[in-house]
């Protein structure tokens, strides 16, 4: 063979070696997969194209003149998800610790804006201890390219990070920015400052796992949107999110072969969900009898629990649902729920699944705490986020929506298209006890002792009677039917039928200013 194609195949080797034999080992021991493994699970077999695997840096200094290695510690290209295409990157921790250079992040921007360009989905593992301190202000301009291809991808094609290994400082913010964020349980963490840093700062000790490890950014922060328990787990849930999503913003959802839940599970509705208002109920158990089986990947599944959300199918169809959980907090809306079901409310507007919310919400969760620290302008993200959207929008209230939080969670004053109700819905300003010790306050100040309570009872029932039912919100074409609960599936069908060719006009103008 001639010395061309010598020196050809020396240099594929060593950019296929990564950091050597002795560095791939160590990697491997703690369980992890290499870059170039991470990548062929995730795409389908035999279809990865690979770009850029002879680049290295340019940096003569620190004694890196002398350490070049093929693929500068990230390996990128694009293949296909169950036949549909997807542009990726895979940082390599076995080179230089998988931190970033100017060399390497131009390789991430070149593959960002190939995506952008093919209008597929771009996706990154992500294995990086951060800047690349030898490169200085070269590195930070590297990530500086980066965050900024994040912003101008956002919303024209899906962007999900995988982090499986340590990020620290700029290597966060990139994930931050994107859509979703899956994190490895025991490898994956995410912090600005590492533990030594911290406690040279402020004196704390604490672990890398402790500050910011996947449990903590799913349960404490809500920076993460999935937990894994593996590299495979982590590459297999980013394949079904894919799933569920367009390619880009202009194209519709992919959809799936419709699979109906099982007999009777109509008619199990009306029972799964109390008639007491106050009694508690888990909201996951009316979408395992309302959505196609198996279907929902729920969101952020251990952060404000109080709200869930999540990817699912409805007669095959791709739609986002958001939903009131009674079965924590009672419902009620609270700073960090707000957050979240405006972001992803926002998210599936962005890529046009069709939004489903159920809705059993007393009001906004009440307390100095929530008010301090702000939950007005919080409340009001997801206020913002209904009125913005323009996917097609149905709304099923099951039972309560009182107060501003029966506006918030996709009225038709917001915009919404098709707004059902159940006979059990009670739709006011507040509940029964709370507007008769309002309304009829002299009179139970006159009353004493068992009068008192028996008066309050009455006026409560008669409250109750009169005003805490979805009628007089359908007298107004505030909702547009009151169903039986095992109509629900069916409606919501149909209206996702009709409603598939929803067009929207709106002002022009270069872009909103959500609330922060």
């Amino acid at each position: 063979m001639s010395e061309a194609f010598d020196r050809w195949t020396v240099l594929r080797r060593k950019s296929r070696e990564g950091g050597g034999a002795e560095r791939v080992a160590r990697h491997r021991s703690g369980g992890k997969l290499t870059a170039r493994e991470r990548l062929e699970v995730f795409f389908d077999p035999g279809s990865f194209s690979e770009i850029d695997p002879f680049v290295v840096h340019r940096v003569e200094k620190f004694g890196l003149d002398e350490r070049r290695i093929p693929g500068d510690g990230v390996v990128t290209g694009w293949g296909e998800v169950e036949g549909r295409p997807v542009c990726a990157f895979a940082q390599d921790a076995t080179v230089f610790g998988g931190a970033l250079g100017e060399a390497h992040a131009m390789k991430i921007v070149k593959v960002m804006e190939t995506a952008r360009k093919a209008g597929v989905p771009i996706v990154g593992l992500n294995d990086s201890g951060g800047a690349r301190i030898q490169e200085g202000v070269q590195s930070l301009g590297g990530y500086g390219e980066v965050f900024f291809r994040n912003v101008l991808l956002s919303g024209v094609v899906p962007q999900i990070s995988l982090v499986l290994g340590p990020c620290a400082g700029g290597a966060v913010y990139s994930p931050a920015i994107t859509d979703l964020v899956i994190v490895a349980r025991g490898s994956g963490q995410m912090f600005i400052t590492g533990p030594d840093v911290v406690r040279a700062v402020t004196g704390e000790d604490v672990s890398m796992e402790a500050l910011g490890g996947a449990d903590v950014h799913a349960e404490l922060s809500g920076v993460s949107h999935f937990t894994a328990a593996s590299d495979r787990e982590a590459v297999a849930l980013a394949r079904r999110l894919l799933g569920y999503l367009p390619l880009n913003n202009l194209e519709d959802p992919p959809a799936a072969p419709a699979v109906a839940p099982p007999d009777g599970a109509a008619k199990e509705l009306a029972r799964v969900v109390p008639e007491e208002a106050n009694a508690p109920y888990d909201v996951h158990e009316v979408f395992a009898r309302l959505l196609d089986p198996g279907s929902l990947l729920e969101v952020q599944a251990g952060w404000a629990t109080n709200l869930v959300v999540g990817f699912a199918r409805l007669d095959g169809r791709s739609v986002g649902v958001v939903a009131n959980n009674p079965a924590r907090l009672a419902g009620t809306l609270d700073i960090a729920a707000s957050t979240k079901g405006a972001r992803f409310v926002r998210f599936c507007d962005a890529f046009n699944l069709p939004l489903l919310t159920l809705v059993d919400v007393p009001g906004f969760l009440p307390g100095t705490a929530q008010e301090h620290d702000g939950i007005i302008r919080h409340g009001a993200k997801l206020l913002y986020a209904y009125a913005e959207a323009t996917v097609p929008m149905l709304t099923v209230i099951l039972r309560k929506a009182y107060g501003g939080a029966y506006d918030v969670m996709c009225s038709k004053h917001l915009g919404a298209d098709l707004n059902l109700a159940w006979p059990t819905a009670e739709i006011a300003v507040m509940g029964a006890e709370g507007a008769v010790n309002i309304l009829y306050r002299r009179e139970l100040d006159a009353a004493t002792g068992p009068e008192r309570d028996a008066l309050r009872a009455r006026l409560a029932g008669d409250y109750r009677r009169e005003f805490l039912n979805p009628y007089l919100a359908a007298e107004r074409g505030y909702v547009d039917d009151v169903i039986d609960p095992a109509e629900t599936r069916a409606r919501l069908i149909a209206g996702l039928g009709i409603l598939a060719s929803k067009r929207e006009d709106r002002p022009s103008r270069k872009h909103g200013n959500i609330p922060l």
